[in-house]
């Protein structure tokens, strides 16, 4: 954050005045991890002090220029003279946050001395910042560490899995679990009742499933965790969601749809009524999907309503209600009560009964936008599911608006991603579609250090169907073919298919990432 002409001007007086060096900005590249390894991280950000190198000197970076008695204490700590130079206060704090999540403290560093702890009592701390270790109990340190990994490494899960002679522990990232160092066999039972501790769980209770929530903090950054436990034959079995805030809440442009399918996707919202169904297998970002579509709503002026199982996120000026089945608090019941509250807006987290269907669609024919996810492969496939459903063809028909599905495919990494020329053999698996691709320079997955097997991040792949008037006659008469329903949707202008194609051949992702998201999904026959 820039500081303003005042402020700038008076760190140059202080400086001035105290015959120091002065930074207003400092750079990653003067952070050094190594710097830092005897310093607490609460002392660091009470007192805003952090050692940097800067013009080959150890430097001391400092906010109140008469204090500057701590310039020894930190000396003595690191080993090493130090020149103070003075920086903003808030340019200090943010630079601490990024210099301690960037320390080489690892799981797998931390295990080789847990042999011989004692495994069998939890560690219980009233901490929840993942970078505090050095005052914790060693089985804390290590779930900590664990956690802090993986938030590092972008993952979205942490399983911890227990087998007869070791226990497992494996990160999902970008959709595809890797296995990470193994914490010893005897730590199984510590490690669950702390992550059970954090969760306010039962933690004598280990013969059924539990669920539960946690919250932590890296420096000012807050992570929701839904944890979950099994009982499994060699002990219990955990994972851990890690609910990432900035990946969540995307705007409706940055999720990877085309231009064309963005501005038909956009219009449906602005409907005063009528029923989104946004389609896809579990995991494919429908969630993300339908929080970046009522963030783009005016809350001001319209009442928007959501029940969800669970609330990931909680979205300013938005009601979120909780699903709740041991009070029998189901989505039909819930969602019938949020009628009451006058709503404009309703956001179902899913459709899953032929009980809600019906109310969401009555509701979306009664003047409320209802917006809705289903568990179908297909945009087109999604009309057929809510007819299986018990939902009358006709109230379908006036009701249904648009049908957006799915998925999501990693992104290449953009500095080892290797071009190929597209062979017959490698478009075969598209079918007809996959003839654009032979001849054209695709990339295929490299390796370096930046990425996971070739890959970093990913990105949606989306296929859109608006109803027109010759749909919604077909819808009508009872429509019993996707195929019919792809012929007649007015909107449709790509195919989950196509717009994957689409990616391969601007070099976001590659064909062997796309086969394995779709398999057969959408693939014509030569």
């Amino acid at each position: 954050m820039a500081l303003t002409p005042t402020e700038l001007e008076e760190l140059r007086r202080q400086a001035a005045d105290f015959g120091l060096a002065w930074l207003a900005d400092i750079p990653d590249e003067l952070l050094d991890a190594d710097l830092i390894k005897g310093i607490p991280v609460e002392w660091a950000r009470t007192h805003a002090l952090l050692p940097v190198r800067w013009q080959g000197e150890v430097c001391l970076l400092v906010s109140d220029p008469a204090d500057l008695g701590r310039v020894d204490d930190v000396a003595l700590l690191i080993g090493t003279e130090l020149r103070p130079v003075l920086a903003p206060r808030a340019a200090i704090a943010r630079s601490i946050e990024r210099c301690y999540v960037s320390r080489p403290d690892t799981a797998g560093a931390f295990m080789l001395g847990m042999e011989a702890i004692p495994g069998d009592r939890p560690a219980v701390s009233r901490s929840d910042d993942l970078l505090k270790v050095s005052d914790q109990a060693p089985v804390t340190q290590l779930v900590n560490l664990i956690m802090l990994e993986a938030v590092k490494g972008r993952a979205s899960d942490i399983h911890i899995e227990p087998f007869e002679d070791r226990l497992r522990v494996r990160y999902r990232v970008d959709g595809v679990l890797y296995e990470q160092a193994a914490p010893p066999r005897h730590l199984e039972p510590a490690l669950v009742s702390r992550i059970k501790v954090m969760a306010k769980l039962d933690i004598a209770e280990k013969r059924l499933p539990q669920d539960g929530m946690a919250r932590v903090r890296v420096g000012e950054r807050e992570i929701d965790i839904r944890v979950s436990t099994i009982p499994v034959a060699e002990g219990e079995r955990v994972v851990l969601r890690l609910l990432n805030r900035e990946s969540s809440m995307l705007p409706l442009a940055d999720l990877g749809m085309p231009e064309r399918m963005l501005a038909g996707f956009q219009g449906v919202l602005h409907e005063s009524h009528g029923l989104i169904l946004v389609c896809g297998p579990t995991g494919s970002g429908k969630t993300t999907t339908l929080y970046a579509a009522i963030r783009q709503l005016d809350t001001r002026g319209r009442n928007v309503l959501t029940i969800e199982d669970p609330i990931e996120y909680q979205i300013p000026d938005i009601g979120q209600m909780q699903v709740k089945p041991k009070i029998d608090l189901t989505f039909a019941r819930g969602l019938r009560h949020i009628l009451r509250q006058d709503p404009d807006v309703i956001l179902v987290g899913e459709t899953r009964d032929n009980e809600t269907a019906e109310i969401a669609v009555r509701a979306s024919l009664t003047g409320h936008l209802v917006l809705t996810t289903l568990h179908t492969n297909d945009a087109p496939s999604a009309v057929i599911r809510m007819i299986d459903m018990g939902v009358e063809s006709y109230l379908l028909a006036g009701a249904l608006r648009a049908a957006l599905a799915q998925r999501l495919v990693r992104r290449l990494c953009p500095q080892c991603r290797r071009p190929v020329v597209a062979s017959a053999a490698l478009a075969a698996p598209f079918g007809a579609s996959g003839e654009r691709l032979v001849g054209q320079t695709v990339y295929g997955a490299g390796h370096c250090a930046a990425c996971l097997e070739g890959y970093r991040g990913r990105v949606g792949i989306f296929e859109l169907l608006l109803v027109d008037d010759a749909l919604q006659g077909l819808i009508r008469d009872g429509i019993s073919s996707p195929q019919a329903i792809r012929g007649a949707g007015a909107g449709r202008q790509l195919g989950l298919l196509d717009d994957a194609l689409d990616k391969v051949l601007a070099g976001a992702t590659s064909p062997a990432e796309v086969t394995f998201a779709l398999g057969s999904v959408g693939v014509t026959p030569r």
